[in-house]
């Protein structure tokens, strides 16, 4: 294959789910604009069918990831449909923030459901798909927080690690078939989700100033790496995390010694 195509997903058929915002949105968009017939999925059908709209691809039914039978029917009606399905990209995740010894059954359970569970279930059915098809490529959204914890953190960071090992086992399992699964980890970005972060002045620059680069991300800068997963620059790439998290995970504390 050119070099100079390697980005290029002409021809391929992507689903986006939680393209109708945030870091999803985003991927969504840039996607689309590397070639791929673009299906965007979200919890939200009226946010995903505006973003479809924007990109001249089409938008499914709200999707809940949590419903394993509507996640298999989802994917599979767009292979039947399409013919295939080459990229699936599973965005969505949410937390609640509280310290383990205040954690309520039900705060763990929604933020399991939803992180561990939902993404589960979209490995799960891309993974018979692909594996059927004999290709494809699944990138899940795990977190810096698979690697590094604070305070409060304490569930979602099991669930974003549980992504890396669900990651690894699909790698594992849909190898022999050509298909490959990947996580992406992004740090701090600035999305409808973060904003009660980004209100608070101290809490805002403590985030930023953690970073290598002493900044947030912006939703778009998630796009490049996300792309290089699924497109044939990354064919050899699987069962891996890339952290897209401006050094986060490369800094070991934050006071910079005398001289330096």
């Amino acid at each position: 294959m050119s070099q100079s195509g390697l980005f290029d997903l002409t021809g391929r058929t992507a689903a986006i789910i939680g393209g109708g915002s945030g870091i999803g949105e985003a991927v969504t968009v840039g996607v689309a604009r590397h070639g791929a017939s673009v299906i965007v999925l979200d919890a939200d059908a009226a946010a995903a069918s505006a973003v479809a709209a924007r990109i001249g691809g089409d938008a499914g039914d709200a999707l809940d990831i949590r419903d394993g039978a509507a996640v298999r029917a989802a994917l599979e009606g767009i292979a039947r449909d399409r013919g295939r399905l080459d990229i699936v990209v599973c965005t969505p995740g949410i937390n609640v923030r509280k310290p383990i010894l205040q954690y309520g059954e039900d705060d763990f359970d929604r933020v399991v459901a939803v992180n561990l569970k939902g993404s589960f279930n979209v490995l799960q059915a891309a993974g018979r798909l692909m594996t059927g098809q004999r290709g494809g490529s699944i990138v899940l959204f795990s977190s810096i927080r698979a690697q590094v914890v604070e305070p409060g953190q304490s569930v979602y960071a099991m669930t974003k690690a549980g992504i890396v090992q669900l990651v690894r086992g699909g790698a594992a399992e849909f190898g022999p078939y050509g298909v490959r699964v990947n996580a992406l980890g992004p740090g701090v970005v600035e999305t409808p989700l973060t904003s009660p972060i980004k209100a608070d002045a101290a809490w805002y620059d403590a985030y930023a100033n953690k970073s290598a680069l002493k900044r947030w991300a912006r939703a778009d800068e998630m796009v490049g790496p996300t792309l290089f997963l699924v497109s044939d620059a990354a064919s050899y790439v699987t069962g891996t995390i890339l952290f897209a998290d401006g050094g986060w995970t490369a800094i070991d504390g934050r006071f910079t010694p005398p001289g330096m």
